[in-house]
């Protein structure tokens, strides 16, 4: 009997050891039947308000799961994992799982309000707009000019080695999918992409999964400068954290809509799209955008408006998800992020 037990074990072991890692899990109960589960890259605290609100109208209760945005993909790509919801912040992963079957269809009043451009074949959906921005910590820029473009920060950088050296952090792009999708899009819109990329890799820049782990470093004086931010997440920290500094440079600035969609393995699709009325609706809740601070999908906001550069959902997200590029981006970068 033990081979079959040992066999057992492997077979358990072996799925645990590739299974999706949940970063934090919450549990918000109602007096209803209806039940949703919701897969999130967004933090638990930023999303409570919301989720509390829809529970003020709705008695559904919520099991709220935050994983990176890869690891989302990976629960929903490769795992079939079974939850209600998903909402990420990386728009090209999200896309790709509606192009490749993996999302279901959804219309209602609420989808058909959302401008062209805040939804995708009925099935990704964005709300919120959020640009990626330079967060600054002011005690290193006493005696410094604040950078207003790329160009500006590659100067600052190369010119004040013993100021940055180690002080500087940004995505992992191998490892966090918006870090990975601000990256690509940067490549897109500007030539100094990949020089910044090098000056950066020179000043032992310090590697991060996510925005709120490098404001955190920002705020502790830890980093001098953390580049693409969530400039959403570094606001919400302005108010009770002083010697923060928010910079959205006047070359580009990239703008992220945040998306949620039904997968094909929901259980309550019906709960489901309740949520997502309700996300499409917050324009019209400034009190929880203002609680939240996440800014809502708004009017025209998204259109080209010279140096914003709103990232598009739609297939053209697709191309640096192709295997070949992907690898080729991402050794391009390390070679030039880590530099012996």
């Amino acid at each position: 009997m033990r081979l079959p037990c040992l066999a057992l074990l492997l077979s358990v072991w072996a799925a645990l050891s590739h299974a999706f890692e949940i970063e934090e899990s919450r549990s918000y109960p109602a007096p209803g039947t209806a039940a949703l589960r919701i897969l999130s890259t967004a933090d638990a605290d930023v999303f409570e308000p919301i989720i509390e609100a829809f529970q003020s109208i709705y008695p559904i209760s919520i099991t709220y799961d935050v994983a990176s945005s890869t690891q989302v993909m990976k629960a929903l790509y490769d795992e079939g994992a079974q939850y209600d919801l998903a909402i990420s912040s990386a728009m090209d992963l999200q896309t790709k799982l509606a192009n490749d079957g993996l999302a279901r269809q959804y219309t209602s009043d609420a989808t058909a309000a959302l401008p062209p451009w805040a939804k995708w074949r009925d099935q990704v959906f964005a709300f919120t707009q959020e640009p990626a921005v330079l967060v600054l910590n002011t005690a290193a820029f006493e005696t410094l000019d604040i950078p207003k473009n790329r160009e500006g920060l590659i100067t600052l950088l190369r010119d004040h080695p013993e100021v940055f050296d180690t002080r500087i952090g940004t995505y992992d792009v191998r490892i966090s999918g918006l870090g990975y999708l601000f990256a690509t899009q940067d490549s897109r819109n500007t030539e100094s992409f990949w020089r910044l990329t090098e000056v950066m890799g020179r000043l032992n820049t310090r590697l991060y999964c996510c925005s709120g782990a490098m404001i955190d470093a920002v705020a502790r004086g830890d980093l001098a400068l953390a580049y693409n931010v969530l400039g959403s997440y570094a606001r919400a920290r302005l108010a009770d954290t002083p010697g923060i500094v928010v910079v959205e440079m006047d070359d580009f600035v990239s703008v992220m809509l945040r998306t949620a969609l039904i997968p094909q393995t929901a259980q309550s699709p019906q709960a489901a799209g309740l949520l997502i009325d309700f996300l499409a609706g917050m324009r019209s809740r400034p009190d929880l955008a203002a609680e939240t601070g996440l800014p809502p999908v708004v009017g025209n906001d998204a259109e080209d408006e010279g140096v914003i550069r709103p990232i598009r959902l739609g297939p053209g997200l697709l191309v640096f998800l192709d295997r070949l590029r992907r690898d080729t981006f991402l050794r391009s970068w390390a070679s030039s992020i880590e530099q012996d």
